[in-house]
């Protein structure tokens, strides 16, 4: 899961590294815009882009590919 916000630099970046990431792991990237409620927006703030697999928070700002692939292939 991708959290982003509308207007951010980062996030554009983020999803398109992790679209690619997911593609080579046979995911999908879902993108969650934390604007949108309230309670991530609590929670994440000025983090994003936060990336999580399986609910565990894998990187924000600026994401590792490399981390997220091995995530998802365990």
């Amino acid at each position: 899961m991708l959290y982003v916000r509308q207007g951010c630099h980062l996030c554009a970046t983020a999803l398109d590294l992790l679209t690619q990431v997911a593609a080579e792991a046979g995911e999908h990237c879902h993108v969650r815009d934390i604007d949108t409620d309230p309670a991530l927006l609590e929670r994440f703030g000025e983090l994003v882009p936060v990336v999580t697999v399986d609910g565990v928070v894998l990187g924000y700002w600026h994401i590792d590919g490399t981390r997220v692939l091995r995530a998802l292939a365990r």
